[in-house]
């Protein structure tokens, strides 16, 4: 720090405005912290500008195109519906703002103050920031990191916005590509992949792995590749893309699938191999923090890294890159620094892919709860006999739970199928609180609803299933 330049005092500094930071910043100050946030670009990050809420959104104009068409089997004759691209990137963009718009009303409400720039740190407790007017510096007790992530570019596939696209790249697109190669078959390239064939793209997703989805159970991938087959997308797995030439308006992209090459041509290439942590630029050296060789901090329960007075969270931790995982964590943090005794607790962190049919899954498996030493029991329950599922087209997938064979605590919950994503909030919180399989079906349940998979999944691993046929 140049001398005569003066450090602003604060207790507590957040870096990175997205679902980790600003919910890090508004519960420090609730706890009555003062608090100084800096965000680089948009308030509400990754999710909310260009990840979650921009997806969610191409996905349900996409699931809206799909019901209008298939109408006609309710007798409801239309017009195939229109597409208009620019149109659709306004609304979306309408959405966004509205929802950066209310983060940007909650901090000034509860007192934050919200500094625009990128930041680095000077010393041990010492950060300056670069803004547009100039630089500012800043003394804190505490700081919590929160800095997010980007998309992983491929040697061999870089982003240039036009052929080779990014996540952000895809949710910005203002026409249609006639064709789209996804390279990365993880959840990402599977909702995005999802949408564009919906809208009537043809896709090809190519993963390196022998399955999509890794790390999901093969079971429930299995359906969602079904229907992604059903909607006419390719699905190729063992497959690596090599290099690429554009030519004439179009990408050719050398694949080797299972070890022989070709060559597929696309209009535009979509890399969806994962991402990074963004913690280079920072001069985290400076306040004594060092990430490992992926670009990641290590962090106790608390999020403390090995400086006691940072916290980290988020994506630049450990763990699935989920935006609920990265507010949960920055709760923990302001907490942690108000003296509280917060620590978290993953075990039954939901993780959902907006497929179709929807991922929900939370706690453990079969095999990981053996693994643990666990004897268990399970039930299942298929959507195709869920009366709420028919009346809706969607009887595709089932649920199934997981529990401990002599005191039925349930263990995990696995779904595929319609509104996994919001039927999964009930299963964590019965996980969470050590709820067992007649906890879950010794509750009414309203009907017909979605919900009722739960109770007659739990009612089947007790034997007690009323709308299962007899197993012989």
């Amino acid at each position: 720090m140049v001398v005569g330049d003066i450090a602003q005092e604060v207790q507590v500094v957040v870096i990175g405005g997205g679902p980790g930071g600003y919910v890090a910043a508004i519960r420090a100050a609730q706890l009555g912290k003062e608090v100084v946030l800096v965000e680089k670009e948009h308030l509400g990050g990754v999710c909310l500008n260009v990840g979650c809420i921009p997806s969610k959104a191409l996905i349900h104009a996409a699931n809206t195109a799909v019901a209008i068409a298939e109408a006609v089997d309710m007798g409801l004759h239309t017009a195939a519906p229109e597409l208009d691209m620019q149109k659709l990137q306004a609304w979306k963009t309408g959405i966004v703002h509205k929802l950066t718009g209310g983060v940007a009303t909650l901090l000034k409400q509860n007192g934050v103050t919200v500094t625009q720039g990128a930041a680095l740190f000077m010393t041990e407790d010492r950060i300056a920031v670069e803004t547009a007017s100039g630089m500012e510096y800043y003394r804190f007790d505490q700081a919590i990191l929160a800095t997010g992530s980007r998309p992983l570019q491929l040697p061999s596939l870089p982003f240039d916005g036009t052929y080779i696209l990014s996540s952000t790249d895809a949710l910005q697109l203002t026409e249609l590509p006639q064709e789209l190669l996804i390279i990365g078959g993880g959840y990402i390239g599977l909702e995005l992949g999802t949408a564009f064939a919906k809208l009537g793209t043809r896709v090809t997703i190519a993963e390196m792995a022998s399955d999509l989805l890794p790390g999901i159970d093969p079971a429930l991938v299995r359906i969602v590749k079904k229907n992604l087959r059903r909607m006419g997308v390719t699905l190729l797995t063992e497959t690596e893309a090599l290099a690429h030439t554009i030519e004439n308006g179009r990408v050719d992209v050398r694949l080797r699938e299972k070890g022989e090459d070709k060559i597929f041509t696309a209009d535009k290439v979509l890399v969806t191999v994962g991402r990074r942590p963004n913690t280079e630029g920072l001069d985290l050296d400076r306040a004594g923090l060092q990430t490992d060789e992926k670009g990641f901090l290590h962090t106790n329960a608390q999020g403390r890294t090995h400086n006691p007075n940072i916290f980290a969270i988020g994506d630049i931790t450990h763990g699935p890159m989920l935006a609920h995982k990265a507010s949960k964590e920055g709760i923990i943090a302001a907490e942690a620094i108000a003296g509280l005794a917060s620590a978290k607790d993953m075990a039954c962190l939901p993780v959902v892919i907006f497929t179709d049919p929807e991922i929900a899954v939370t706690g453990l498996t079969e095999a990981e709860a053996r693994a643990q030493g666990y004897a268990v029991k399970s039930g299942q329950f298929p959507f195709a006999v869920n009366g709420r599922a028919l009346t809706t087209g969607a009887g595709d997938g089932y649920c199934r739970i997981v529990a401990e064979q002599e005191s039925g605590v349930v263990l995990g919950v696995h779904i595929v199928g319609p509104e996994a994503s919001s039927l999964i909030g009930e299963a964590a919180l019965a996980i969470e609180m050590g709820a067992t399989l007649e906890d879950l079906h010794l509750t009414v349940h309203p009907h017909p609803t979605l919900t009722e998979v739960l109770m007659e999944a739990a009612a089947d691993a007790d034997g007690a299933a009323i709308h299962l046929a007899k197993r012989k």
